[in-house]
């Protein structure tokens, strides 16, 4: 089947269950009835996570399956990315699967019923685990400069009424030159005017968490989340930055837009073109990033570590290396629903 009709199918099943308590029951008695959350709970930001696995952005870009996620075993669920303004994203197909390199291809191009539909749906639902929201600036190449920064700071605000933590996706173009908010310029304009529009109007979030821990941004926790391709010197550049602006933690890694060492034959390669790969080829250099910050910031902020992750050896390596949390997708897909308890080894 093709790719993305594979993930309309298994997002459809799974908006299904988040509708009903009665799926919901059943299918936490299928695949985590034996997890022992005990013994890897973990308390970050003032939150509770019931185990340190979570959900990746991408999966669920529009808030409508987070339920169903939390009766397959997850310890945390990230929506997104959502942006300001709704986008169809880009023609199809744009989503591919690697099975000899247990990874994907995808250039969606943020498809999203934008920010306000999300938001309202989400203030409609009532977790038990901490809920991220992952936002993106609007796929449209006209928005950029002041008008860029006034795209997140919109879906920054109107995430703070629901969201546990929040995550500002820095890796997608800003304009049509490709030019992200990687780079550094562009990175301090936009937290320093998250900064200012947190702590003046920032309204407090309608979920019950404890008393968070103290933090530069007014309510939610907020993390910054680094593509893949960032070298360790450009990687310490941006770090210094989000320090200096009091950034709570950090995501680890986004796609990768390189193809160095996949067993995918070329030909194929070729035939898919552009887009974000994710999944096991980029594993060694997820968890290398990951060390990078963990040694940079000796332990001083939560890391979530994301990037073909899908055994209970690889989630040990990514805690090991520093991370607090993980998060899955591409893992879920080739190991199916079960993987949250396979790898807490329940």
């Amino acid at each position: 089947m093709d790719a993305e009709k594979a993930h309309h199918l298994a997002l459809s099943l799974a908006e299904k269950t988040h509708q009903s308590t009665f799926l919901q029951s059943l299918t936490r008695g299928i695949y985590a009835s034996n997890i022992n959350h005990t013994s890897d709970s973990v308390q970050l930001w003032g939150l509770d996570f019931k185990n340190r696995i979570g959900l990746a952005a991408g999966f669920d870009k529009n808030g409508t399956t987070p339920l169903a996620m939390q009766a397959l075993g997850f310890g945390f669920v990230e929506v997104g990315s959502i942006t300001a303004k709704a986008s169809m994203g880009n023609p199809k197909p744009r989503a591919f699967r690697l099975p000899h390199d247990r990874s994907l291809i995808n250039r969606m191009g943020l498809n999203n019923e934008g920010t306000d539909t999300i938001i309202d749906r989400l203030s409609q639902q009532n977790l038990d685990i901490p809920l991220g929201i992952n936002i993106a600036k609007t796929n449209d190449a006209t928005i950029h400069g002041d008008l860029a920064i006034q795209d997140y700071m919109y879906s920054y605000l109107r995430a703070q009424t629901v969201a546990d933590y929040i995550t500002i996706n820095i890796s997608c173009p800003n304009t049509g030159e490709g030019k992200t908010f990687e780079d550094p310029v562009a990175l301090k304009e936009l937290l320093q005017a998250i900064k200012s529009s947190a702590t003046s109007v920032g309204v407090p979030s309608t979920r019950k968490k404890s008393i968070p821990e103290p933090s530069t941004f007014a309510y939610v926790p907020t993390t910054v989340k680094f593509s893949v391709d960032t070298s360790r010197e450009q990687l310490m550049i941006l770090l210094d930055i989000c320090e200096n602006l009091g950034i709570d933690g950090y995501v680890a890694t986004n796609t990768s837009n390189h193809r160095e060492g996949l067993q995918t034959p070329e030909k194929t390669l070729l035939k898919i073109g552009r887009g974000g790969l994710s999944g096991y080829a980029i594993a060694s250099r997820s968890l290398a990033m990951t060390t990078w910050i963990s040694e940079a910031l000796k332990g001083a902020k939560p890391i979530i570590s994301v990037g073909g992750i899908s055994t209970r050896e690889e989630y040990l390596a990514r805690l090991e290396a520093g991370a607090s949390l993980v998060q899955v997708y591409t893992g879920l897909i080739y190991q199916g629903p079960g993987l949250v308890s396979q790898m807490l080894g329940s």
